[in-house]
């Protein structure tokens, strides 16, 4: 047992794993020939969620961005500890409303733009209530 990890606090992901180190069970004896081809599984955490504590899952309602690929019922991740900037989908606090747009931040002007023709800019008060909730990172739909 020495040296072994029987249990640990939290989730280390299996990037520390190769796939000759995968145990595989053969009744036989000998493992399929495809098994040296074989790839481990796809963890979705590890490709998709970058910074654990500040990632959160959120499911979209409404068209506001469906020119961004963004539809209805679709789940973003969102990254709250990206900076914001210009050109970016973020998910931002307006008046209490929470809304999905894309950010365009100049010099004085801050605006959020949906990516439909159905919707009109809005351009942010300066003394609206008004923050950046986080950064859209991935969108996830089914097709």
């Amino acid at each position: 047992m020495d040296g072994e990890v029987i249990s640990g606090a939290a989730y280390q992901g299996t990037r520390q794993y190769t796939q000759q180190q995968v145990r595989t069970a053969a009744a036989t004896g000998f493992g399929a020939a495809t098994d040296d081809y074989a790839e481990r599984g796809i963890d979705l955490n590890e490709q998709l969620v970058r910074n654990k504590p500040a990632t959160f899952f959120m499911r979209v309602r409404g068209d506001a961005m469906t020119g961004a690929g963004i539809f209805d019922g679709d789940v973003v991740i969102v990254d709250r500890s990206l900076k914001p900037v210009s050109g970016r989908v973020v998910i931002a606090t307006l008046n209490g409303d929470m809304l999905i747009r894309r950010l365009e931040r100049t010099l004085n002007r801050v605006r959020l733009i949906p990516e439909t023709p159905r919707l009109a800019t809005i351009d942010v008060d300066p003394y609206a209530e008004f923050s950046v909730w986080g950064v859209v990172t991935y969108v996830i739909h089914a097709l």
